[in-house]
């Protein structure tokens, strides 16, 4: 039988490596959706475009800036343009006034998924104009939408209190509940069994706390990193590496598809969360890879930064950290490097956890607006 609904999902970003679309789509075609995704690559050197239900164009990251987002403008208007759906998902504030425009046409509803607090990303404090920019956008746009998704209840009450709306639903980047199948990566890296293996995946952007681990690894000589995922800045952090006479203890192993991420991260010892307090919008993360080492059974070494905070404390699935404190981050490692007892206790709360946090559980209280 034939959905009778369609869902069109758009998104400045690569949907395969990003764990909130990848969930979405399942869900929705069990809840009755044909679904259509438009997205785009940015950082993948060797990507080639995907098309079918789902089609993610190859954008280069190219200066001018104003002329990359008219390139990304004309794509997904084009995309848009004949599209026919009963929802629109606006997945960050760049697709937000497109998708609007097109389901406003189409006279469906639409859902913006606010991820972030764009206008306060840390990545734009130098940029005020974007900044404003931003702002404006997601002021004006934010009211038409039927429904407001966040990452975590203090973005929720954020954005509540800066919009004067009450539409808005709290939906965690939560992976789908998984055993992991460990992959040997030790064994492919040549990684000794008796080194430290710490973990950081995601996107590679400043404030995201890589370059305090480098700096605590000049006094860490038992710890190696493993790093999953690629970014614009990845060709500093690897020079930053060389410099500090880390490189050769550091992997960037690039990006990897999500349904294989948690077999890969699985094989670490610690998972790295640490977020720095460089904007609003980083003081409420709550990302989405706390929650995948979880899944993983990785104890997480985290920020104290509120909304990680609690969800460490609450499950005690490891230890935060003031991410400013460089001696305070080497003793945490040292510590948990030393008591395999502690991080036993740590990866058996972290299974247990992952019962609770997980999408299928998450996804239930978006079902009812659908």
């Amino acid at each position: 039988m034939q959905p009778e609904k369609t869902a069109w999902i758009c998104y400045l970003g690569n949907p395969l490596v990003d764990t909130r679309i990848v969930n979405l789509i399942p869900s929705l075609k069990e809840s009755g959706f044909y679904v259509r995704v438009t997205a785009f690559d940015l950082y993948n050197k060797n990507f080639k475009e995907v098309t079918g239900e789902t089609t993610i164009f190859k954008l280069e990251r190219k200066k001018p800036s104003w002329k990359f987002y008219l390139n990304f403008a004309k794509i997904l208007c084009s995309e848009l343009r004949n599209s026919h759906a009963d929802i629109y998902f606006a997945e960050d504030v760049y697709t937000l006034p497109f998708v609007l425009f097109y389901a406003r046409v189409n006279k469906a509803k639409v859902i913006y998924n606010s991820r972030e607090l764009y206008a306060f990303l840390g990545g734009h404090s130098r940029k005020k104009y974007l900044s404003f920019l931003l702002k404006m956008i997601e002021r004006f746009s934010i009211k038409k939408c039927d429904l407001v998704l966040t990452t975590g209840e203090l973005d929720t009450q954020f954005i509540e209190k800066m919009y004067s709306i009450t539409n808005v639903v709290t939906i965690r980047n939560l992976p789908s509940y998984r055993i992991p199948e460990v992959k040997d990566i030790r064994k492919e890296l040549n990684i000794p069994e008796d080194k430290i293996l710490l973990l950081y995946q995601g996107v590679l952007l400043k404030g995201r706390g890589i370059t305090k681990v480098f700096e605590a690894m000049t006094k860490l000589p038992n710890a190696e990193l493993l790093i999953l995922g690629d970014g614009e800045q990845r060709n500093n952090f690897e020079r930053l590496a060389r410099e500090l006479k880390i490189i050769d203890r550091v992997y960037f192993y690039g990006m990897v598809p999500n349904e294989k991420l948690i077999n890969y991260s699985a094989a670490a010892d610690i998972g790295l969360a640490l977020i720095e307090n460089i904007s609003l919008s980083y003081y409420y993360a709550l990302p989405g890879k706390l929650f995948e080492y979880i899944m993983a059974g990785i104890p997480v070494l985290s920020s104290t930064l509120p909304q990680m905070k609690n969800i460490i404390d609450e499950y005690n699935v490891g230890l935060c950290v003031d991410v400013e404190n460089n001696n305070e981050i080497v003793r945490t490692i040292q510590y948990l490097a030393g008591n395999k007892d502690i991080l036993k206790k740590y990866k058996q709360n972290c299974f247990e956890a992952a019962k609770l946090l997980n999408w299928e559980t998450e996804f239930e209280k978006l079902r009812k607006h659908l």
